[in-house]
């Protein structure tokens, strides 16, 4: 299978509802037996967050930072972040073409 970029960018933002007022930023682009595969391209606002399980991501796109546990990093195309199980982050200060792969497990 093969996932690309440009094809996932261009389906983002999705439908807006309460939590993300302009539109749901991500797509689960991958699902099998406890692994996930998702784009994750943020605009506007990220909202904090945390999950049940570790994650990485994978900047694909453009430059930012991202916060994890009050912890500021620099992030650009090629960087890669883990982040543990129940780890409150965002990402901010990111520029329009930012994009990430997100590896849940």
């Amino acid at each position: 299978m093969k996932f690309t970029i440009e094809k996932c960018f261009d389906q983002l933002p999705l439908k807006a509802y309460e939590k993300w007022k302009e539109g749901l930023t991500d797509i689960e682009t991958f699902v099998k037996e406890g692994l996930n595969l998702v784009f994750f391209a943020p605009r506007g606002n990220d909202n904090r967050m945390e999950h049940e399980g570790d994650e990485f991501y994978f900047v694909a796109r453009g430059n930012g930072q991202i916060v994890i546990e009050n912890q500021r990093f620099r992030c650009e195309n090629g960087d890669a972040f883990y982040i543990p199980a129940k780890t409150e982050y965002y990402f901010e200060n990111f520029t329009d073409d930012f994009a990430t792969w997100a590896v849940f497990a």
